[in-house]
């Protein structure tokens, strides 16, 4: 089994291919892309993936340097996080479902000044769910030995690895499933029932969250 001693890592490829595995496994964030991708088109869904990442990396230094663990350990602090995002989650879906009745305009908006909306959206779905914070704090420490001289750089070193096949993945689902549904965005008909369905999918996915035991 591979080391990096230097880190405390130990298990590297087994780590590497959990990593793989568990992006593959359909979960919030790959329905969170697919749907925007396929009702907003390639610019939106691979902003989307980017800001999840982001967020991801945001989630692997509070890990790193403690925070999460007081999120955890705190049942009001992740119970307002928790309802904060499912919140948000469900913000965007009722505003999906407003947009939808102007899916012409929606179009063209999203097609050129709406990559950095769409970035910051996806950053603020991951960041803001506390489900996230509680498998990085899961998952990274199976790979890191107690004895290792910084934790920290460890726990840094298997977060951006994590996160790498993440964004991979994302930007995989974001090309596929923006062409797959390109001919359905040029019918203003079907750009509106896509928007309606991602809209139903972004507020189930905050109610959820809001009701998911941690």
């Amino acid at each position: 089994m591979f080391e990096i001693t230097l880190l405390g890592i130990h298990s590297f490829e087994a780590f590497l291919i959990a990593s793989i595995l568990l992006n593959l496994l359909p979960g919030p964030d790959t329905f969170y892309i697919l749907g925007r991708s396929m009702a907003q088109g390639r610019s939106v869904g691979l902003a989307s993936a980017l800001g999840i990442s982001t967020g991801a990396i945001g989630h692997t230094l509070a890990a790193a340097i403690g925070l999460s663990a007081i999120i955890i350990a705190s049942p009001l602090a992740f119970m307002v996080c928790k309802l904060v995002g499912a919140m948000y989650l469900i913000f965007l879906g009722i505003k999906m479902f407003l947009q939808s009745k102007q899916p012409q305009n929606m179009r063209n908006a999203y097609s050129n000044s709406h990559f950095f909306q769409a970035f910051k959206q996806g950053f603020f779905t991951n960041m803001l769910n506390p489900k996230v914070a509680l498998f990085f704090l899961a998952f990274l420490p199976q790979f890191i030995t107690k004895d290792a001289d910084n934790h920290f750089l460890g726990f840094l070193a298997l977060g951006l690895t994590f996160v790498v096949t993440s964004t991979l993945w994302g930007v995989l689902l974001a090309f596929s499933s923006s062409a797959l549904s390109n001919t359905l965005r040029r019918n203003p008909k079907y750009l509106e029932y896509l928007n309606k369905i991602t809209g139903t999918l972004l507020i189930g996915l905050g109610i959820r969250l809001a009701f998911d035991k941690p």
